[in-house]
């Protein structure tokens, strides 16, 4: 451990060759819990505050303890900046011969296969496809990787790009003709070669529960599993320990059968048949659904009219289409990879209708263009506690929010972690004098009629003192287009010249950097803007947040959980329901302050703060800001250092 000590130390090689690095005793002090975890492969959860320094904290013990060790992210943004900046930086400070890799998702890389598929068939969904498509094919054969965030003159929504990579379903494996050049077999090779290995919390839970090749073949090796952001993985790691299918899977199914017809086996007259009436039973379907952005518990799915003689007639195209590909699946390996898909997803579509495994909650989610089908668990603990207990090693959870006022019951129980130590380290930042903590008084209970216009009237003067530089973060997104249209309208009747912005007017990224040029723009957003944006210096200056975020009732899951927890005898509000708003509220509210440098006030509009008795539990997880009701204060705390108005 001395050892740590003088790494993380003010004249250590961190100090001598990292630009800004400063020694922090938390950061020193989580260093030394996880490279203890390490040493005796146990389980370790932490929470660091904002400011802590937790990547390094982890990074220096994991490259000092010699043996495998994946690092898996909440985001391929953020594994893209640990592999590219954070893990060279640290090694080369360390002097360590460690060789690292960075493993995403098959659809990341370009598939040679389809990719010559695309170019020979030039059907595209625009011009700027087609013109795209040659830069990609030029990128192909001149990239090491094939990873598509590199070529960043496509962009990353281009709809292009699902006709470039492959799929689970899709992929051929060792049947394909480019399979020695393949990127992702590449990658995996990279992989399973290397020290440390960065993936995302999908590509971690999709691999090991789906037993794909890529992380499924990373763990045996592996002695340490280290989650950044893990207070992401309950909700990830339920999407994967469940079953589901998309009505899309079909329609790219139907797309592929058809694509071999026009290909390879021209003389099956009865498959262009097959796939268009499979996609028209498909199309058929999702009509049954009103709109877009519904989640509908199954019971009121079945209830729809059609919904039941709808799903049969999928099921039943879907069996024709199935037979026509037995027929021919001897003539070609992807006419064969077709067969198998139906074959898979009949299994898929009868074991979601029939329902036979009851600690599996059937919903849908409807979408513009599909209909997703859902059979999430109650609980993730007991699958992931199998992982956990599989074979010795260490396995760390760090996050900056995965606490209820330093007690983690809530996180372990919901991750099954009864082994786990916990260690809490607060933020090195003096929130009493960066911060002020501002609940209005006078608003109206937060499902009362007017209660975004009264949210939109009590942020006007802290926006005004803020000189906009703010975010407004809702817990919806029709909360976010009704404060957005209220404050766009207000800012007109004022005069006040603060650019607005909106979650959805360009990508989330572009936004942001927008936001950041501008120096004085009002940002609403939605939940993408609650975690994972670092916006530093003077541009944000104020963070209003609606209401607490409290998941919303009519969720499936959650309402069969709350259900459950209650017959267990169980208190599913304090146990289950609170943690969680406590979790995300802590997410908002550390956009605010992102260095020892920044100053700002923290908004929340939600009078149950001080109104119900859980209220002070809420705030006492917060950063230890100053507290106030008055507005006066707000106009005060900006007004004690002026800033040149932007």
């Amino acid at each position: 451990m001395s050892d740590l000590d003088h790494v993380f130390s003010a004249n250590g090689p961190l100090a001598e060759t990292i630009p800004g690095y400063r020694s922090r005793v938390q950061q020193q002090e989580m260093a030394k819990a996880i490279a203890e975890a390490i040493s005796h492969n146990r389980q370790l959860v932490a929470e660091a505050g904002t400011g802590t320094g937790k990547t390094f904290a982890y990074l220096v013990p994991a490259l000092l303890s010699g043996g495998k060790v994946i690092i898996s992210t909440g985001t391929k943004t953020l594994q893209d900046q640990l592999f590219n900046r954070d893990l060279p930086a640290v090694r080369d400070a360390l002097k360590v011969p460690v060789t690292v890799a960075m493993l995403k998702g098959r659809a990341n890389y370009v598939c040679h296969f389809h990719l010559q598929r695309a170019m020979s068939e030039g059907k595209f969904y625009s011009r700027e496809d087609a013109a795209y498509v040659h830069k990609i094919q030029a990128f192909a054969e001149n990239s090491a990787t094939g990873d598509k965030s590199e070529l960043t003159s496509v962009p990353e929504s281009a709809t292009v790009w699902p006709a470039v990579t492959s799929t689970r379903d899709n992929c051929m494996g060792q049947e394909c003709a480019f399979y020695k050049e393949c990127f992702v077999m590449e990658a995996r090779k990279r992989a399973l070669a290397a020290d440390v290995v960065v993936v995302n919390h999908h590509l971690f839970f999709a691999d090991v529960m789906l037993r794909d090749e890529g992380v499924a073949e990373l763990l045996p090796a592996a002695n340490t599993v280290i989650f950044d952001e893990a207070h992401q993985l309950p909700e990830v790691a339920g999407m994967f320990f469940g079953e589901g299918y998309s009505t899309s899977q079909l329609m790219e199914l139907a797309r592929d059968a058809h694509n071999e017809y026009l290909t390879t086996i021209k003389d099956c007259t009865a498959l262009p048949d097959a796939t268009a009436a499979l996609e028209k039973a498909v199309r058929d379907f999702r009509l049954i659904f009103a709109y877009e952005g519904a989640r509908l518990p199954v019971q009121k799915a079945l209830a729809l009219r059609n919904f039941e003689p709808a799903y049969a007639m999928m099921q039943e195209k879907l069996a024709d289409l199935a037979n026509v590909l037995e027929s021919q699946a001897e003539r070609d390996p992807a006419v064969d990879n077709c067969w198998q898909r139906t074959l898979a997803l009949q299994a898929l579509l009868q074991r979601w209708i029939v329902a036979a495994d009851t600690n599996l909650v059937r919903w849908i989610e409807v979408f513009s263009q599909s209909v997703q089908l859902h059979a999430t668990p109650l609980s993730v603990a007991e699958g992931f506690s199998k992982q956990l207990n599989a074979q010795p090693r260490s396995w760390i959870f760090t996050s900056a929010t995965l606490a209820v006022k330093s007690d983690f019951s809530h996180y372990l129980a919901q991750m099954g972690l009864s082994e786990a130590t916990t260690g809490y380290w607060n933020s090195p930042f003096d929130y009493g004098q960066q911060g002020l903590f501002y609940v209005p008084q006078g608003m109206p209970e937060p499902n009362s009629a007017g209660y975004a216009a009264a949210v939109a009237a009590m942020a006007l003067p802290v926006i005004r003192a803020s000189r906009g530089r703010a975010f407004v973060l809702c817990t919806s997104l029709r909360a976010m287009r009704e404060l957005h249209a209220l404050l766009k309208d207000a800012f007109a009747s004022e005069g006040l010249e603060y650019p607005l912005l909106m979650q959805g007017d360009t990508a989330r990224s572009e936004l942001l950097e927008r936001f950041r040029r501008l120096g004085n723009a009002v940002l609403v957003g939605s939940q993408s803007f609650w975690e994972g944006v670092d916006v530093r210096g003077e541009a944000l200056s104020a963070v209003i947040i609606d209401k607490l975020p409290f998941a919303p009732p009519d969720d499936p899951v959650l309402a069969a959980r709350i259900d459950k927890m209650n017959a267990e005898g169980k208190n599913a509000f304090m146990e289950y329901q609170l943690p969680y708003a406590v979790i995300t509220l802590k997410q908002g509210a550390g956009r605010l302050i992102r260095d020892e440098a920044d100053r700002g006030v923290l908004m929340i509009c939600d009078p149950r703060l001080i109104s119900k008795p859980y209220g002070r539990r809420i705030w006492q997880s917060l950063p230890p800001m100053r507290r106030t009701r008055n507005v006066e204060d707000v106009v005060e705390f900006f007004a004690s250092f002026p800033v040149d108005a932007a």
